[in-house]
């Protein structure tokens, strides 16, 4: 039987970062209008929301937001 770790997961490679339109960025607490990092890129907006509602509960009471470009999705500030 063959070890599943050494099996690839896809045969594709991984898409290019200016594919993944989408941000899901950690704020710092102070000063509070800068990024502390972006936690995940996705290539669809269906995926991003699902991130950025994981990141919800992985960063309780932590700014989160989900954007694309300069525009805001999602803020968890709001």
């Amino acid at each position: 039987m063959q070890d599943r770790a050494d099996t690839p997961r896809t045969s594709r490679p991984s898409r290019p970062a200016a594919e993944l339109l989408y941000r899901i960025e950690l704020w710092r607490d102070e000063p509070a209008d800068r990024v502390e990092r972006v936690l995940a890129r996705a290539a669809s907006v269906e995926l991003a929301r699902a991130i950025f509602k994981a990141a919800l509960t992985e960063h309780p009471g932590r700014r989160i937001t989900l954007r694309t470009g300069n525009r805001t999705i999602e803020d968890s500030s709001r």
